[in-house]
């Protein structure tokens, strides 16, 4: 079965929904949407679980961060474009994707999601925002994935 491999985050996302055949994480290449700002909230990578990507079948996203002060609350405001075209928002509390209040130091913001099986192969990128209780922005990150060609059993 032939795949694309993807880069990328996240979080919860209709899109985001992949499943990898093989049992592996793959880390992803993400990048601050303002690479001068100052972020409370540091992002060391995203993995996605398993690889490689099968439309219809369920992947996780998972997130590692760490933070310099306890965070009560929140949402996570994901965007996805196909070919650079925005084609999908979400926006998730903060404490379906993760234990809250998150304390200070290294979390993980997790994920799972079926990607519909009829989701077209091809390059995406992914934005994510994260912001406290109060409606300021901790962080925001982009990254890049791939969904491949493979069929899966929704397609047949």
């Amino acid at each position: 079965m032939e795949m694309i491999q993807y880069n990328r985050f996240t979080a919860h996302l209709l899109l985001l929904s992949l499943i990898l055949v093989v049992p592996l994480a793959v880390a992803t290449d993400v990048k601050y949407c303002d690479k001068q700002g100052e972020y409370d909230v540091k992002v060391q990578g995203v993995e996605i679980s398993p690889n490689p990507i099968a439309r219809g079948q369920p992947a996780t996203f998972s997130i590692a961060a760490t933070t310099g002060a306890a965070i009560d609350g929140g949402k996570l405001v994901i965007e996805v474009s196909y070919f650079g075209w925005h084609i999908h928002s979400e926006t998730h509390d903060l404490c379906d994707e993760t234990s809250c209040p998150v304390s200070t130091g290294d979390f993980v913001v997790s994920h799972s999601q079926v990607l519909p099986g009829y989701t077209p192969p091809g390059p995406y990128s992914l934005k994510m925002k994260m912001f406290d209780a109060n409606k300021r922005e901790l962080t925001c990150i982009g990254f890049d994935f791939s969904i491949g060609f493979a069929s899966s059993v929704a397609d047949r």
